[in-house]
Order: structure tokens, then sequence, then C-alpha cells
């Protein structure tokens, strides 16, 4: 019988958990550093460790909602506008404890390829989320428009650009739970 690690559990288990699905309970800015502490250790290409993370929380959340939906009453052609889009991007910040925004801060020296600098970010929010849903905090990664032009939003140097929006929440109900495909749909052995 093959053994049974901890963090596979975790590993199957996570799931994306949307805004709407939060309760009202607050994650403490300590909860947060150490959930944050977490994506410090992903793996990182000569330690370039490209990833920031700008954090909102309590008026902070405000500030991204107010951002989010000028954005979108900016940015989008009146023959596409959506009221009821409007006001779901206005609201996911605000039924939110947290908002992440993930940041690539690119090497300056340049000294690996881009590509691997974003997987490392990737790997970093995958810590992220393991730790999310380890302390039963919902979690979600979206990359609206809005979030990848964000730099002026920021503050972020030449060298950063936003990667999308990582919100938090106390779960107040657990999402479904999808059917993923058999792993022999995406494996085959080498045979030389």
């Amino acid at each position: 019988m093959e053994k049974s690690y901890p963090i596979e559990k975790s590993i199957r288990e996570r799931r994306a958990v949307f805004p709407a699905m939060y309760n009202d309970e607050a994650i403490s800015r300590a909860e947060v550093m150490a959930i944050l502490e977490n994506a410090r250790w992903a793996p990182t290409h000569r330690l370039t460790q490209p990833w920031r993370f700008v954090v909102f929380q309590g008026n902070a959340l405000n500030d991204l909602s107010k951002y989010l939906g000028a954005y979108y009453e900016e940015n989008t052609p009146a023959e596409k506008y959506s009221e009821i889009k409007y006001k779901k991007t206005i609201k996911k910040p605000l039924q939110s404890a947290c908002v992440l925004a993930i940041v690539l801060h690119r090497d300056p020296e340049e000294r690996v390829p881009e590509w691997e600098e974003i997987a490392s970010v990737s790997m970093a929010v995958q810590n992220i989320w393991l730790s999310c849903h380890e302390r039963g905090i919902g979690a979600y990664w979206s990359s609206p428009a809005a979030a990848l032009n964000a730099s002026s939003f920021l503050n972020l140097a030449e060298n950063e650009k936003c990667l999308g929006l990582f919100y938090m929440g106390r779960k107040a109900r657990d999402p479904m739970n999808p059917e993923r495909k058999k792993i022999e749909d995406f494996v085959s052995f080498y045979a030389g």
C-alpha cells in the first residue's frame, strides 16, 4: 500500500472559492503575513524571487473597488457595457477580507527568461492558495484587464507588472467539486 502524505489532501481539495461565497469574518494582518511567508519559499531560478504582493484590507478595499469600477466604465465600449457586470466588478473586493495584487518584479539584470519568473510567481501563488486552504480561507485568482493594466494605480516600477488579483475570504460555503480528467488522459511515459 502506497504511503499517503498530508500535502496531497490539500492539493486535491483546494478549489477556487469566489468572493460571493465568503462570510464577513476578517483575516488578520498577522495571518496574511504568515500566508505570504509561505510564498517566499517558492522555487526561483537564480534566486531572483520575482514575486511582489500589494495587500488590500479594510478601507483599501474601497479604493480597489473604485479603481476596478472606473476602469470598467472607461474601457468598456457602450455596446458591451453591462450594469450587472459593473456591479459584480465593484462588489468583489468589498465581499473579500483581503485582496492581493500579484506582481511580477522582473530581475533588472534579466538573468533568466521572463517566463521562468512568471512561473516562479505562479508557484508562490500556489503556496499562498494551499496555505489559505489549510486555514479555511477561500481564495480565487482573477486576471481582468483592470488588474493587468494597474501599474499606475499600484505605483509599480518599470520592471514590474500586475499578473492579477488574488481574492481571499473566510468560506461561508464550499464550492462544488468539479470532475478532473483521468491521469491517463495527460500522462505518457517516454518509450525511447
